[in-house]
C-alpha cells in the first residue's frame, strides 16, 4: 500500500533509519530541478526536469523492488523507459556505460552531513542494461507524484537488480567508456558488486 511504500524507505541522504526519509522529506526541494547530461554524447547540456519529461508519455509499470536486506515491495511506478531519454542525447560509440549521480546538498539532504557513505551517491549501468525496455525513469508511484522520500523528482527503477541500483533524486547522467564505481561497491566491494542482479529463483 501507498502508506507502507512511503514510510518504510532506504534513502540514506535523508537518514539511515527506515522512517527517517519520510520524517526528513520536507528538507528536499524537488522544484525547480535540472539534470546535467554529459560525457560521450552529441547533445550534452543542462536540462530542466520539464525538458526531460516533455517528449515522453508516462505509463504505469508494476515492478517488485527487492532489497539486499531481504525485504521486497510490489510498487506501481509511473514513468517512461530510460532508453527513450538516452536516444535523445545520441551517445557516441565510446559510451559503454551510463553513470548516475544523486543530488549533493547537505542542507536538503541531512544524511549527507555525516560520512555514512562517500557522497554523492553514484550508480551505473552497462549501456545495454540502460537501453533495456524494462529500465524505467520514474516520476511517480500509485498514480501520484513521486514523494521526496522515494527519490523525487526523478529516479531510476531497474526491476531485475537489487534496490540500491535504483538511484534516487538524479541530477547527473554521464555517458562513459569506463565502468563507474558505484557507491556501495566503493563502500563494501566484497558484499556489493556492480551488476547486483537478483537471483530469479529467490
Amino acid at each position: 500500500p501507498y502508506d507502507d511504500i512511503t514510510s518504510y524507505c532506504n534513502f540514506y541522504e535523508l537518514g539511515t533509519g527506515k522512517s527517517d526519509p519520510k520524517e526528513n522529506a520536507h528538507f528536499l526541494k524537488p522544484a525547480p530541478w535540472s539534470v546535467v547530461i554529459e560525457g560521450e554524447c552529441n547533445k550534452p547540456g543542462v536540462y530542466t526536469l520539464e525538458d526531460i519529461l516533455k517528449p515522453h508519455p508516462l505509463e504505469e509499470r508494476i515492478y517488485r523492488l527487492r532489497c539486499v536486506e531481504a525485504w521486497s515491495a510490489v510498487i506501481p511506478w509511473v514513468g517512461f523507459p530510460l532508453a527513450d531519454l538516452i536516444k535523445r542525447f545520441e551517445p557516441t560509440s565510446r559510451a559503454k556505460y551510463v553513470e548516475f549521480r544523486t543530488l549533493f546538498d547537505p542542507k536538503q539532504m541531512p544524511g549527507q552531513r555525516f560520512p555514512i557513505l562517500n557522497w554523492p551517491y553514484v550508480e551505473g549501468l552497462r549501456m545495454d542494461e540502460a537501453m533495456n525496455p524494462l529500465t524505467l525513469l520514474a516520476v511517480g508511484l500509485y498514480g501520484e507524484e513521486l514523494p521526496n522520500q522515494n527519490g523525487a523528482p526523478i529516479r531510476l527503477v531497474v526491476p531485475w537488480k537489487y534496490g540500491f541500483k535504483s538511484i534516487k533524486s538524479i541530477v547527473s547522467i554521464r555517458f562513459t567508456e569506463e565502468q563507474p564505481l558505484n557507491t556501495w561497491q566503493d563502500q563494501a566491494s566484497r558484499e556489493y558488486g556492480f551488476y547486483a542482479n537478483v537471483d530469479p529463483n529467490i
